[in-house]
């Protein structure tokens, strides 16, 4: 099969060189907005050459536009020029010197002109020359022609011929020579001769509008392929064709020919293959058939032929009337390898009456019915049925017509309105289809329980499929599934399809991908998933993970079709781009997590609390930032009056050690000055007077407690009165320090007040590690960072 489609491939070459030649320019000229040696100036209003072309230009486009002369500045500036297009203008006249300097152009178009004659140059680089549909009245071939060894393609216009008009040219091996005759006119029954020794194709484009009366004995050498375009035929001038073709068939050479727009009477159509069915020819392609009249049964006779391949595309029949044997029987019993008939509105087409020699048929886009080839058991070497765009329905009627095909391999039903039901599961397929094509139909899930068990590659795009059922048949054969343009949410895994190697799965709903899909489809080898509208979430974090591990070669449209759609924050982030930590997404880890984190600053607390004595820091930290804040607090003018000491000192006897020694001296560095009872009492006063005035005359009242504190009546009555004096005065002036530990229960119950400055009243503690005693330090400190004025009785003290 793979060596009957090779001249496929060379028809097509064939038929289309000439516009492929004009495509590769206009490729180069789409660039004109990108590659600086490129301009495209058609369709611009243009009536001469501008003088400001760029001199560096390689590719330059002014077709269709209203040129009339060339002269030799417009281009002599170009000198790197290689393609020129000037056609579609009003150019009369042709000097090639206008191209002296332009010693690398290869490409010329000046087809769709006014020219009527040329003076030639020999510019030796040009590989294409187009002179076509023009008003010249002889093909205009000069002898400096001989010259252009590397031409590749010739187009000519005449309105008549001379045997020798080629000869300046007949060395050159030419590829293709394109000849239009819209204009050829010779007198009835007068046959001109015209020989062309070298090229693969020939190209005729005859007058549009008229009966096909060219008669013209053609001579050429090696003619591969032949393209006739406008052919207006009735059943008196069929022969005038044949005669024409008669010439041109007898070689060996020519395998393949091209009619264009051609407009016949069927009866002549019949003619035509009968009389192309003997000769060499293995390739015959019909584009644009009209056929008038009306269509009769002809008789025909299917003798050995060595034609493979009959092509009709695009037929308009006028015959309204006519019996289906009369068409359809004439194409049915046809004894060649390939037939196509698509693009003509067939709405039937009959079973051969013998086993068939068909192995390639297509008729797309005609309509046909579900009732096509049902029961018909004589096309045993079909291997290749194309059905594109008709108007089968149902998918179970279309396995029914497969069973009696027992070498078809590839099934080509896309584009009709297939529909699957639950009960195709008892679907009957040929079981020799490896290629399945049920693009663009109507299926849906059920389709899945109605295909071939061995089939290899199956295209399901573009339907209504929503899911991939469990009880799907195994194709355990299926390498290759494109089933993208669907409603799938999944990927489908590859428990039924073990042997799947390509997916693509594209343009769907998968927002959740399956992160075992690559564990489970363990032979995939091309995969396409893109433009799906992905939720980056938690879900979809594993299989982000196994889509970095998959190499790029593998991941079709990697990674510009894989982005987030959800949710909003995240739309248009490329998927690898996406990143979750395995502590967000895992909520078992998480409360792992936060209880060892737990712990583990329970344990540092305890830790703290235990070695480094934490908590005594803590409260001694925020004890002097409180200090500080109410000293702050209070304005300046408030606390100025008649204060004489910053600070009376209450203390036990017991205790009186450590105040003078370690409170005293550290307080009086500081320029405070201490009122001490043992001091600074009056002589004669009563010890209560002493007290009230010593407080009253002091900015703040220290008392160090201690259990010895406790014990002594005059240390209560001082801090009785200290106690008074906050309420009244509405200040902070008591300072406490708790010298040694106090138990709650060695407090006498009278003296109330003591206990209720332990409850409400944060207290400093002195602390027996040297360490420290620089923060108890700072906080007595903290409390006096203020500047006052004393008094004294006799003369004024300022700190």
């Amino acid at each position: 099969m793979t060596q009957d489609k090779e001249p496929i491939i060379r028809q097509a070459y064939c038929l289309y060189c000439l516009y492929l030649t004009t495509l590769i320019v206009g490729v180069f000229i789409q660039f004109s907005d990108e590659s600086e040696f490129a301009v495209d100036l058609s369709k611009t209003g243009l009536t001469h050459v501008p003088r400001d072309l760029p001199p560096f230009v390689q590719f330059l486009d002014m077709s269709q536009n209203f040129l009339f002369e060339l002269q030799t500045s417009d281009f002599s500036s170009l000198l790197g020029l290689k393609v020129l297009r000037l056609s579609h203008n009003r150019i009369q006249r042709l000097d090639f010197n206008v191209f002296n300097f332009n010693r690398h152009l290869e490409y010329l178009d000046v087809s769709h002109n006014h020219l009527q004659n040329i003076s030639c140059y020999p510019v030796v680089s040009l590989k294409h020359l187009d002179l076509s549909f023009n008003d010249f009245s002889a093909l205009p071939v000069c002898f400096e022609f001989s010259k252009l060894i590397q031409l590749d393609f010739l187009g000519l216009s005449a309105t008549k011929f001379q045997q020798f008009d080629l000869l300046p040219v007949a060395h050159i091996h030419l590829n293709y020579i394109l000849l239009d005759l819209g204009k050829y006119y010779v007198k009835e029954d007068e046959t001109e001769n015209l020989q062309i020794l070298n090229t693969k194709t020939l190209h005729f484009i005859f007058p549009p509008n008229s009966l096909f009366s060219i008669q013209v004995n053609i001579q050429v050498n090696a003619l591969g392929y032949l393209h006739l375009t406008n052919i207006n035929l009735n059943n008196e001038n069929c022969h005038v064709l044949m005669k024409f073709l008669l010439e041109l068939t007898r070689g060996p050479t020519l395998i393949n020919i091209t009619l264009n727009n051609v407009e016949t009477t069927w009866k002549c159509l019949v003619s035509v293959f009968q009389f192309l069915w003997s000769k060499p020819v293995e390739y015959l392609n019909i584009y644009n058939l009209t056929i008038v009249e009306n269509i009769n049964e002809e008789g025909f006779t299917y003798s050995e032929t060595k034609l493979k391949a009959l092509k009709i595309e695009h037929v308009t029949n006028k015959v309204f009337l006519f019996t289906k044997t009369a068409l359809y029987s004439m194409f049915a019993e046809m004894n060649i390898m390939m037939l196509t008939i698509s693009d003509t509105a067939f709405i039937h087409m009959l079973c051969p009456q013998a086993p068939s020699t068909f192995q390639f048929l297509n008729f797309t886009q005609n309509v046909f019915t579900d009732s096509i080839f049902q029961n018909c058991s004589n096309l045993v070497r079909l291997e290749t049925l194309i059905l594109q765009k008709n108007g089968l329905k149902s998918l179970f009627k279309v396995s029914l017509m497969t069973k009696d095909m027992p070498s078809l391999e590839t099934l080509d039903v896309s584009w009709n309105l297939l529909e699957s039901h639950r009960h195709e599961e008892d679907c009957i397929w040929v079981a020799s289809i490896v290629v399945l094509n049920l693009s663009s139909n109507v299926l849906t899930d059920s389709v899945f329980r109605c295909l071939p068990p061995k089939v290899k590659v199956l295209d399901l795009h573009n339907n209504r499929i929503t899911n991939i059922p469990k009880d799907v048949t195994h194709l355990e054969a299926l390498q290759e599934l494109n089933i993208a343009f669907n409603s799938l949410t999944d990927l489908p895994g590859c428990g039924s399809f073990s042997s799947l190697s390509v997916l693509i799965i594209n343009h769907n709903s998968v927002f959740h991908p399956s992160a075992d899909f690559f564990q489970s489809c363990h032979k995939i080898r091309s995969i396409d998933a893109g433009n799906n509208p992905f939720q980056c979430t938690c879900e979809l974090r594993e299989f982000v993970r196994n889509l970095g591990q998959v190499s790029s070669e593998v991941l079709e449209g990697w990674p510009d079709s894989y982005v987030c759609d959800y949710p909003e924050r995240l739309k248009g982030t490329p998927l690898k781009d996406f990143h979750m930590s395995p502590l967000s997404c895992n909520t078992a880890l998480l409360i792992v997590t936060i209880g060892a984190s737990m712990l583990v600053l329970t344990a540092s607390v305890t830790f703290l609390c235990l070695y480094l004595d934490l908590p005594w820091y803590l409260r001694m930290l925020c004890q002097w930032t409180q200090t500080r804040l109410r000293t702050r607090n209070v304005p300046i003018e408030d606390l100025q009056g008649t204060f004489q000491y910053h600070a009376f000192i209450s203390y036990s006897e017991q205790d009186s050690a450590w105040v003078k020694n370690e409170l005293v001296p550290c307080l009086e560095k500081e320029n405070i000055q201490i009122c001490l009872h043992e001091r600074n009492f009056v002589p004669g006063k009563s010890i209560v007077e002493n007290i009230i005035n010593c407080i009253e005359k002091s900015y703040k009242s220290i008392f160090v407690l201690s259990p010895n504190f406790v014990q002594s009546e005059w240390c209560h009555y001082e801090l009785y009165f200290a106690h008074h004096n906050l309420f009244h005065e509405g200040s902070n002036n008591l300072i406490l320090i708790l010298l040694e530990p106090i138990p709650q229960n060695s407090i006498p119950s009278k003296y109330h007040k003591l206990r209720a400055l332990m409850t409400q009243r944060t207290y400093l503690e002195w602390p027996t590690e040297k360490s420290k005693h620089g923060l108890f330090w700072a906080n007595i400190r903290a409390a006096f960072n203020i500047e006052l004025t004393l008094t004294a009785e006799n003369n004024d003290m300022k700190t």
